[in-house]
């Protein structure tokens, strides 16, 4: 089975057990009425982002669904937690990409977003035997990677969240949701 389609979602969970907060997170990602499976990180060739509301048309509850994932939990409060996949797509409808999970503590969702897709990129940018300088800022190894019109888009979804301020479990959630 080779994936035609996927797309992008996030949640994040608040309860008093760890499980309950996992699960309200898959909820308000959408994804929670699925048997997921986690899978590694190639995009396959050809495989189209759609959005949340156009892939879960062609999902079923129970279905077992193969993702990306990437999920963070604390139960301190005012900890910042992050939860993010990186995306990257090649020019060549031929090629694969890479999907990147991350998870942190202490990032924003901009810099926990930036690490994803810069992880998703170098990976791909490897593969096609782009010439980078992996100390360079994001920014830069933006410019090169785009320039050499191999790899023709990146992208992220981040979810943040400070842990509750009574120390009940807060989980967030990011996934790349393959559909068949």
């Amino acid at each position: 089975m080779v994936p035609r389609y996927f797309f992008l979602t996030k949640g994040v969970g608040v309860h008093k057990n760890y499980l309950q907060s996992f699960e309200l997170a898959l909820e308000k990602a959408g994804i929670s009425k699925f048997n997921l499976v986690s899978v590694s990180s190639i995009l396959p060739p050809g495989c189209k982002k759609i959005s949340k509301e156009e892939g879960l048309k062609y999902l079923k509850p129970g279905e077992i669904v193969f993702t990306v994932i990437s999920k963070n939990a604390t139960n301190e409060p005012n900890r910042l937690i992050a939860a993010s996949i990186g995306c990257a797509i090649p020019a060549d409808k031929n090629q694969y990409g890479y999907i990147a999970e991350h998870h942190s503590f202490g990032q924003t969702q901009e810099k926990a977003g930036e690490y994803a897709e810069d992880l998703a990129a170098s990976m791909l940018a490897s593969t096609l035997g782009i010439v980078f300088d992996p100390d360079s800022a994001w920014d830069e190894r933006e410019k090169v990677f785009k320039m050499s019109e191999k790899i023709v888009y990146t992208t992220n979804i981040t979810q943040t969240a400070e842990g509750h301020k009574d120390g009940l479990w807060t989980c967030v959630v990011a996934a790349a949701v393959f559909i068949p």
